[in-house]
């Protein structure tokens, strides 16, 4: 079951200069900063502690590791306490799913609705 709309992830062409935007700015503040190999994530809030956050990506690579993904618009990352019951879940009711992957933040996938709109699916650690 998803319990919350956590993060919604903008795909940028500059992070550093996204980061600057919202911070200096829009006033919010980062949250966090991670990376895994090329894959660099920063989370950004209007307060520490809030319930919904921006993450910021890199469009460019996103693009290349995700070609089908629409980067025109943001994608919405939705947290659940079980990803394998969702995910066998999201597979018995003929949903497309990837696959699991394993970040820094918690395993996470995605999936598509009916009219190829992608979300994201991630089990907080």
């Amino acid at each position: 079951m998803i319990n919350q709309i956590g993060q919604i992830m903008l795909y940028v062409n500059d992070q550093d200069q996204a980061v600057k935007f919202w911070t200096e700015k829009a006033g919010f503040i980062v949250v966090s900063e991670e990376s895994q190999g090329p894959m660099r994530w920063i989370e950004v809030a209007p307060s520490q502690g809030g319930l919904t956050s921006f993450v910021l990506h890199n469009k460019q690579l996103i693009a290349e590791m995700q070609p089908d993904m629409n980067l025109g618009t943001p994608s919405i990352m939705l947290f659940t306490d079980d990803l394998d019951g969702l995910y066998s879940s999201f597979k018995e009711n003929g949903v497309t799913v990837g696959d699991v992957v394993s970040l820094p933040g918690g395993r996470v996938f995605n999936f598509a609705d009916d009219e190829n709109s992608y979300f994201a699916v991630m089990e907080k650690k």
